[in-house]
């Protein structure tokens, strides 16, 4: 029980320290409203290339795993 306390106390003050490390002061990239409305531009133009691209991959994945239809041959001999 004793063991626990002291790991409990050690991880307790181990992050109270860490949590400067973490801590942000302000935002030093300076982007404003059109680099994260350029950015969510950019993020719709792949989404909406994705939708092809996954019917596309669902088609194929339907061609493969589909039976295969034996052709008839004839012989006009």
């Amino acid at each position: 029980m004793n063991a626990i306390a002291r790991i409990a106390a050690a991880t307790a003050v181990l992050s109270t320290v860490a949590t400067s490390a973490f801590a942000a002061s302000g935002r030093p990239d300076g982007s404003g409203i059109l680099v994260w409305l350029f950015l969510g531009f950019c993020g719709l133009i792949i989404a909406v290339q994705l939708v092809p691209a996954l019917l596309v991959l669902f088609g194929m994945a339907k061609g493969v795993t589909a039976p295969r239809e034996e052709t008839a041959t004839s012989s006009n001999r």
